[in-house]
């Protein structure tokens, strides 16, 4: 009989090693290695090996026939998706304490209990009664839906064989185990363990599994980065506690675009989808003050007009201050560094703050523009237009580059009542002005500046 051996293993990117160690020698984490040990021989397996084991099939020999999807009644949880539900596929949602994973789940099962039959609900955290509770506050449609209380994979997979449900979720990941590893569960080796004993059962049964993970200080899920590419799709909740609203981001998805956002406002009765998200965002804009502008912004298929605002003054310190949320802060430097070398402002006594309102995050390039606009506004401390937008990307040179989609951002903006967009001279010459706005193509950052303020 052979005995169990002991190792070390980093709970952020999950090296192993047979001693201790005070920093992880390949992410670099400092006291991350916990002590783990083997897997024995002769433990017994869980329950998806009743399912059958799978044959090999000639490429050739597929049918190609496009997955049918099933729509889960939110209409921006299906936009993220892609379509809907896929049979057999992994979705993984995570997002902070609290944000409102299980509220949105819940609410998930609440639509596909109206088109589809069982549906298996393993909690892990909470007991049968906090969730009937939360699913009588939502007037959730609990014909259908199983609660689990469960924590043993083994006990989750053999429930699940034998109910044979049309979807399943676990909530959450950190806190199931299976009984093939010694270690605690939330570690490294369980979540990869119990995520990967997962898949394998959809897989095979067809039965689609949503599974929730916590997220760690820096923003990542909980447990080594392995388990985001076990999972077909990646669904990261977004939100600030101080605003109402909440957004769902796509960082993979096998089955559709990665790119996608839903946007969701909490309520006391649950998620409320959002279909006009620009309001929202516009909707407290202040008005002829300097330091502010508009982005027509692209997530996905989805333009979205945001507010990004910069404030501008004298520094106290000998070092000036650079301080950014929601965009780039890298990005935002270099910016400052093309104002001041191309445009002629100075900026080197200046602190220099930027926000995009409502706690959105944007990384795409065509908000350089915007803060170009909201910087040279407050410095200058002339304010823009309130019925102006801007778009584009600042190269290190001063010029402006051309964007995508647009002719989409610039649909948004009539539609949210703008009456002129300051876009790179390369999409103005290709745009078909059929929106009623007057459209003003520059070319440089000296030629956006004289615009805005002007």
């Amino acid at each position: 009989m052979s005995k169990t051996k002991t190792y070390y293993q980093c709970q952020s990117c999950g090296h192993a090693s047979p001693k201790w160690l005070g920093k992880c020698p390949d992410c670099g984490s400092w006291n991350s290695f916990v002590e783990e040990k083997s897997v024995p021989p002769g433990r017994r397996t869980s329950g998806i090996d009743t399912l059958g084991k799978t044959a090999p099939v000639a490429l050739g020999a597929i049918d190609t026939v496009s997955e049918s999807r099933t729509p889960t009644g939110l209409q921006e949880f299906d936009r993220v998706l892609g379509g809907g539900v896929v049979p057999g596929s992994v979705v993984l949602v995570g997002g902070d304490p609290g944000i409102g994973k299980s509220t949105l789940l819940l609410q998930t099962f609440s639509g596909l209990s109206k088109k589809s039959g069982k549906l298996l609900y393993v909690s892990g955290e909470e007991s049968p009664r906090q969730i009937k509770m939360r699913a009588d506050r939502l007037t959730v449609n609990a014909d259908n839906i199983i609660l689990l209380p469960e924590t043993s994979l083994e006990g989750i997979l053999d429930t699940a064989a034998k109910l044979s449900p049309e979807a399943m979720v676990v909530d959450s990941i950190q806190t199931v185990y299976t009984q093939e590893m010694l270690s605690a569960p939330g570690s490294v080796g369980q979540v990869r363990e119990c995520s990967a004993k997962l898949m394998l059962f959809a897989k095979r049964s067809g039965i689609p599994v949503f599974i929730v993970g916590h997220v760690t200080k820096e923003g990542t899920i909980a447990g080594p980065r392995v388990l985001e590419h076990i999972v077909d799709t990646v669904l990261y909740f977004e939100g600030d506690r101080g605003h109402s609203y909440r957004i769902l981001r796509t960082m993979k998805n096998r089955f559709g675009s990665t790119n996608e956002i839903g946007v969701f406002e909490m309520s006391d009765a649950g998620l409320r989808e959002v279909d006009n998200p620009s309001e929202l965002f516009l909707s407290e804009r202040p008005r002829n003050v300097s330091g502010s502008a508009v982005v027509a912004s692209l997530e996905g298929t989805r333009p979205l007009m945001v507010e990004v605002q910069a404030l501008v003054s004298q520094t106290n310190f000998g070092m000036p201050r650079r301080t950014s949320i929601g965009v780039d802060f890298n990005r935002v430097n270099l910016l400052v560094a093309v104002l001041e070398k191309r445009a002629g402002l100075h900026l080197g006594g200046m602190d220099i703050f930027v926000n995009v309102v409502g706690g959105l995050k944007i990384m795409e390039p065509a908000v350089d523009l915007g803060i170009v606009a909201t910087v040279s506004s407050s410095v200058r401390e002339v304010p823009v237009d309130p019925r102006t937008c801007v778009f584009g990307e600042v190269g290190l040179s001063g010029e402006v580059r051309a964007v995508a989609q647009a002719e989409a951002r610039l649909r948004e903006a009539a539609k949210i009542g703008f009456k002129k967009a300051i876009v790179p001279a390369g999409n103005a010459e290709k745009i078909k002005n059929d929106q009623g706005l007057e459209i003003m193509g520059v070319r440089d950052v000296e030629a956006c500046i004289e615009a805005v303020l002007s």
